[in-house]
């Protein structure tokens, strides 16, 4: 299921006993967030670049980015409904299609494809390192092309199963962009029953009536759960939401809401209610919380400098943050066990602390981001950066200087 595949346990790391080694964390989880990830240049392949980026959009992908890093450290089910990231990212990614596709659709599918296959690839690799170092051998070769191309989830060891968690995103975008140039062309022509095949899609999973097996059930359904989601971004992205009245946007929002949180509720998990084990919610959820962001926006977004640099960093190696999260969560465990080692650590520090967990995570994603997020400036044909945040502005006003020299 969707976000349970975003989903996990937090490992909150415990003072280990004395002469134990270092404690590894165990799988988070079922095999979601995903971020995650799609940035504004992207949709979910790279960091956008040049002008003309909307902040407003930039600004809901940082915190749908965020949004799962809490997620996946604390593991508070409650998140899904506060704010439901992986729809979220899917509108704003399908958004970002369309507008792509006002040029011809096979560059368009290339350049997306690349954008998030470059920075995989090299996540891809490092993975399999790590897996082959302890001792995992393939049971299938042809299977390890899901590593080149991840259509369906590729295989792996127990052992790495919380890193290679969120990949369940990263397959579900690749599809929906393959599909792309013909879900566009459907929607526009048609987009209400699209939306309502969509729905009727969502039922069947969600009741198991889907005439799939395993291992095609689970991509499956994960694709129709988002499907919604990422038509909602077509029809943003073609003035469809804002030739709605208000009134009319609200109530199919509110149906929307009343409907999944009332499904959700009354099929709660093991975990509470989260939405990532209960696809029609999460579909239903995911396209109320849609509707209402992107159909009402504030008016005007007063730049704080801070928070702006971080918004940019965020949206410029959204795929490096969403791929190497799980990596930072699972790393912070054996350090933080180092910590206990040190006296002046153990005494003033709160080693056993979550919160403290999620602030060690930080520095560990900006640690990959400088190491290897530069693959998405490679990706999307742009001269590498270490550090990208503040870079575009600084050439916009060279640019704007050379143009005034002219």
């Amino acid at each position: 299921m969707p976000e349970a595949r975003e989903a996990g346990a937090p490992a909150t790391p415990p003072r280990p006993a004395d002469g134990a080694g270092t404690h590894i964390p165990g799988p988070r989880g079922a095999a979601p967030a995903a971020p995650a990830a799609a940035s504004s240049g992207s949709g979910g392949g790279g960091g956008g670049g040049g002008g003309g980026r909307d902040r407003y959009l930039d600004l809901l992908r940082a915190l749908a980015l965020v949004r799962v890093v809490v997620y996946h450290t604390f593991g508070w089910a409650w998140l899904t409904l506060v704010f439901p990231s992986i729809g979220i990212m899917f509108a704003l990614a399908g958004s970002l299609a369309a507008h792509s596709l006002q040029r011809p659709a096979l560059s368009v599918v290339r350049g997306r494809l690349r954008r998030l296959l470059v920075p995989f690839w090299l996540f891809s690799a490092a993975v399999n390192v790590l897996m082959l170092l302890h001792g995992w051998r393939p049971h299938s070769w042809h299977r390890m092309l899901l590593w080149i191309l991840p259509l369906a989830d590729p295989p792996g060891t127990t052992w790495a199963e919380q890193i290679i968690a969120p990949l369940w995103y990263i397959r579900t975008y690749l599809w929906l962009v393959l599909l792309s140039p013909w879900l566009l062309k459907a929607f526009r022509a048609a987009p209400r029953p699209c939306l309502a095949a969509c729905g009727a899609l969502v039922v069947l999973a969600q009741y198991d009536r889907l005439p799939l097996a395993e291992p095609a059930l689970t991509p499956v359904v994960d694709l129709v759960t988002f499907a919604a989601c990422w038509l909602l971004g077509f029809a943003h992205r073609d003035g469809l939401l804002d030739a709605l009245r208000a009134r009319t946007v609200v109530a199919a929002a509110a149906l929307c809401l009343v409907a999944g949180g009332w499904f959700a509720y009354t099929h709660p998990t093991d975990e509470g209610i989260d939405l990532g084990e209960i696809p029609l919610a999460q579909a239903l959820w995911s396209a109320g919380f849609v509707l209402l962001l992107l159909r009402f926006r504030p008016r005007r977004m007063h730049r704080v400098p801070g928070a702006d640099g971080a918004v940019g960093l965020l949206n410029a190696r959204a795929v490096t943050v969403y791929l190497w999260h799980e990596v930072a969560l699972f790393a912070s465990v054996p350090l933080i066990d180092l910590m206990w080692d040190v006296p002046f650590f153990e005494a003033h520090l709160p080693l056993d602390a979550t919160w403290f967990q999620f602030l060690t995570v930080w520095p560990l994603i900006g640690a990959a981001v400088v190491l290897v997020g530069w693959t998405e400036d490679l990706a999307s044909r742009r001269r590498p950066r270490l550090w990208p945040a503040g870079g575009r502005k600084r050439g916009r006003r060279a640019r704007g200087r050379a143009a005034g020299a002219r």
